[in-house]
């Protein structure tokens, strides 16, 4: 039901966030929350009249700007990379000559209320203070990052005199000496990046700052436009080592408003078709229309991406719908954020806490994964360039995986601006106080990462063209690299990929053992076998001539082909004999935790390793799981492709493995990652759809109610934003795209009504209806090839302008009616004495058979 802000309006309306009050312990998520951006640039939601240190902390970023920086601990060297903080454009002071008062000061500060306008991409904030002499001021501000302008952004600014009357002082600066100190952990390492070099107001109203950082030698300039309402202020330049800015003094009468808009452009020497980042920023400045005429452009600008990422809740019986609906919209919203078209030509990735905040230093994990589905059915273009950001890193990954001895590519876990490795040798312990090693980089399975999303991206688009230039060979030397890493272990007859690590983070080594490291990650071995069924498939997919120019430029002969089928057959993966996969290797016989004790002790256990760390004891002691590990695998793959590939390896399981496999891993995980949460509601709706809603209204609510108890107030979580959505479209509606088609297994609860969404496969426009477990596909008029629409065994085409209504089996998963995911079989649970693979009663419905070049 809609609820009445007295400031901001109605806010039930599922197009906005309001945010109340001042909680200086809070203000860090809000101002997270509060980010605006358009995928070049970003701008976190701090109050312009707050200044930076405290609780407050305002930071403006740009795609792909890192710079390193070199600390001693002890007699260890650490360099670290990091998305540079840049100047900031965004402070702001105004109220009676002769004071200066932070409107924050809890003896000054009467009011501060901010609403996020998720609909038009704005943030208006109400902040009302008294100063000594009890006069009191209102700043009424409006603000946005230009969507398609990308290099413009804005703010307006009321200022009333409530109570008194005088001369008004109006003070704005672009600050070039900050520094990178949003996170409390890294505070005590190296954090100023930037060198200023001018600071110039080289034309009346407007100031220029140009820096350039210190070791990656990136020159940033930021120039701004001020003008204040009514005209007649005296207006003086104010120039420090550091900043520059304007000072504005005027007479005011008891309740005037006086209006300041700003109008700021930000360029930097990465930019495309520029030849100076200060001669273009002045240019687009002058060019630049004011606030009134930007905020019309912002308006239309986002009406169009919201028609592309629809998502219709209304009138089902979802609980709290109009909530859900604006939760959902304000994780599109932030992705949206710090991904866009302004991708096409800025070579970046997609960093796992956004443009929004310091966390992991700005750099690209492996979640992308879990974005870029989201963006390839509505933005495939998108998704394309952020994929080059991977292709453009791939010598970088051969060379990464040549300094280990094998070929391949080896993509690092943490990436930032060229490539190599970035995860930081050392991190803190903030319970001990102790730096301790970390081995994350061991996580190999981020190139499996980098595959999949290739792969789903040509699955969903068709682009064969990307396929054969770039994609292909991507997951070739992926493939090449896993094969490598791949030994063949002659007592068991089997493949075993040793010494790495898994999506869980917590499992880095055996107890007692020298070197860190698990083996035979389950995740990470079913996906590789996943990846060399694949290989042959993108062989296929490509014209004829680049296939043989590919294998002659990587060496890829009919052998190692042959060597790749062969470990999708005797791959291993370690399976208990009740059916339960297992982690790793030897997983189940370390010693349970007593749990009961240490949630009686600690109450959170979201970081127990650190727990653990300070009372001298090691996670790697216990079954304990930080986030989703082998249950990843129920996530990114269907029941058919999952049954296929383990029946492929020979094992054959109980009906009730997959219950006991969620069951088991769900009791031993502290859901560490807001990503554990997404994936473990998928996993449970999977089983329990009915009764999924609740661990999706959670998964939504992750940034928003901060689960992680501070960590949004160092940048979103993309990963998590991003999966929710996806969780409607993969998990409820069962949207996937494989074998040529656009497959759907809908089963939305029949109480919540009808989910609607809108997609793009191929060059089809498509509109999904779900009720239950029936599905109404709509395409758009217009041209565009038919697509093959199914639905468990049935098959149908659907042309430009028409509609197809499919309905599952009640009890079917994905693409067989009336079968469970692991159909009763007798015989061995894995693999026979001495290594000898059963004979599996399933056989591949495409199998695996190495190409063989044609003579010329």
């Amino acid at each position: 039901m809609a609820t009445e802000c007295p400031a901001c309006g109605p806010t039930g309306d599922g197009w906005s966030v309001c945010f109340h009050g001042f909680d200086p312990a809070d203000e860090g998520r809000r101002e997270a929350l509060c980010t605006l951006g358009n995928g070049y640039q970003a701008v976190r939601g701090a109050a312009a009249a707050a200044s930076a240190g405290g609780p407050h902390y305002p930071g403006t970023y740009a795609a792909g700007v890192y710079n390193r920086l070199v600390d001693t601990l002890g007699d260890r060297v650490v360099e670290n990379e990091s998305m540079v903080a840049l100047p900031d454009w965004t402070w702001l002071r105004a109220g009676p000559d002769g004071t200066d008062v932070d409107p924050f000061a809890p003896a000054a500060l009467l009011e501060n209320r901010a609403l996020l306008d998720l609909r038009h991409g704005v943030l208006t904030r109400l902040v009302r203070y008294v100063d000594a002499e009890g006069r009191r001021t209102a700043l009424h501000e409006r603000r946005l990052v230009h969507r398609t302008r990308r290099h413009v952004a804005a703010t307006v600014t009321t200022v009333v005199a409530e109570n008194w009357s005088g001369r008004l002082r109006v003070r704005s600066r672009i600050d070039g000496a900050v520094g990178n100190t949003g996170v409390a952990r890294y505070r005590g390492l190296a954090a100023h990046h930037l060198h200023t070099e001018r600071v110039d107001a080289p034309r009346p109203g407007t100031a220029l700052l140009t820096t350039r950082t210190s070791q990656s030698d990136v020159r940033i300039a930021v120039a701004a436009r001020t003008r204040v309402r009514p005209d007649g202020a005296a207006a003086s330049v104010v120039r420090t080592g550091d900043a520059v800015g304007y000072d504005h003094v005027l007479d005011v009468s008891r309740g005037s408003a006086v209006r300041v808009e700003t109008v700021v452009t930000l360029v930097t020497s990465r930019d495309v078709a520029i030849a100076d980042p200060a001669t273009t920023a002045l240019d687009l400045l002058a060019d630049a229309p004011d606030v009134p005429a930007l905020l019309e452009e912002q308006a239309v600008s986002w009406r169009h991406v919201w028609r592309r990422f629809r998502f219709d809740l209304a009138g089902t019986g979802v609980p709290d719908a109009p909530d859900t609906a604006r939760d959902l919209r304000l994780g599109l919203f932030h992705v949206l954020q710090a991904v866009s078209l302004h991708a096409l030509d800025v070579d970046a990735g997609v960093p796992a806490r956004g443009l929004h905040g310091e966390a992991y230093r700005g750099h690209v994990f492996w979640d992308e994964l879990f974005v870029l589905p989201v963006l390839t059915l509505r933005m495939p273009e998108v998704t394309r360039a952020l994929l080059h950001y991977r292709v453009r890193r791939l010598d970088a990954a051969r060379r990464a995986a040549r300094a280990t001895g094998r070929r391949g590519a080896m993509f690092p876990w943490q990436s930032g601006s060229d490539g190599r490795e970035e995860s930081q040798s050392l991190h803190l312990n903030p319970l001990s106080g102790r730096w301790l090693p970390d081995v994350s980089a061991l996580q190999k399975h981020v190139g499996l990462a980098v595959a999949y999303n290739v792969w789903h991206y040509v699955q969903a688009t068709g682009d064969r063209d990307f396929l054969a230039a770039h994609g292909a060979e991507v997951m070739l030397e992926v493939a090449r690299y896993l094969a490598e890493l791949s030994e063949l272990d002659p007592e068991r007859g089997r493949y075993r990929i040793r010494g790495v690590m898994g999506p869980d983070e917590f499992s880095t080594r055996y107890p007692g053992a020298d070197s860190p490291g698990v083996d035979d990650n389950t995740y990470t071995t079913v996906m590789a076998v996943w990846l060399w069924r694949r290989a042959r498939e993108c062989l296929d997919l490509i014209p004829v001539r680049r296939r043989d120019e590919l294998l002659e430029q990587l060496g890829l002969t009919d052998r190692e082909l042959r060597s790749w089928a062969d470990r999708t057959r005797r791959s291993y993966v370690p399976i208990r004999p009740d059916g339960v996969l297992e982690q790793f290797e030897g997983a189940s016989a370390l010693p349970e935790l007593d749990w009961e004790h240490y949630r009686r002790r600690y109450g959170d256990l979201q970081r127990l390793d650190r727990i653990l760390e300070a009372e001298g004891r090691s996670v790697d002691d216990y079954q304990v799981t930080k986030q989703a590990d082998v249950l990843m695998l129920f996530y990114l793959l269907s029941t058919d492709e999952l049954r296929e590939l383990l029946h492929g390896l020979g094992y054959r399981l109980p009906a009730d493995a997959v219950r006991r496999t969620i069951d088991h891993h769900l009791a031993r995980t502290v859901h560490g990652s807001t990503l554990s949460s997404l994936v473990h509601a998928w996993v449970l709706a999977r089983a329990h759809r009915e009764d999924a809603l609740d661990h999706f209204r959670r998964a939504v609510r992750s940034d928003l109610a901060d689960v992680q108890g501070g960590t949004t107030a160092e940048g979103v979580h993309l990963g998590a934003m991003a999966g929710s959505v996806d969780l409607l479209q993969r998990c409820f509606a069962g949207v996937e795209v494989r074998d040529g088609a656009l497959w759907f297994n809908p089963h939305w609860p029949r109480d919540s009504g009808r989910l609607s969404f809108e997609i793009r496969y191929r060059d089809l426009v498509v509109d999904v209806r779900v009720r239950g477990r029936e599905v109404l596909v709509r395409a758009a008029c217009g041209p565009g090839d038919p697509i093959t629409v199914r639905c468990g065994a049935a098959r149908r085409i659907l042309r430009p302008g028409g509609s197809v209504r499919l309905r599952a089996r009640p009890g079917a998963p994905e693409g067989e009616p009336g079968r469970g995911l692991w159909p009763p079989v007798g015989g061995a649970h894995g693999p026979g004495p001495r290594g000898r693979v059963p004979t599996p009663w399933w056989r591949p419905v495409v199998e695996f058979r190495p190409w063989r070049r044609r003579p010329r």
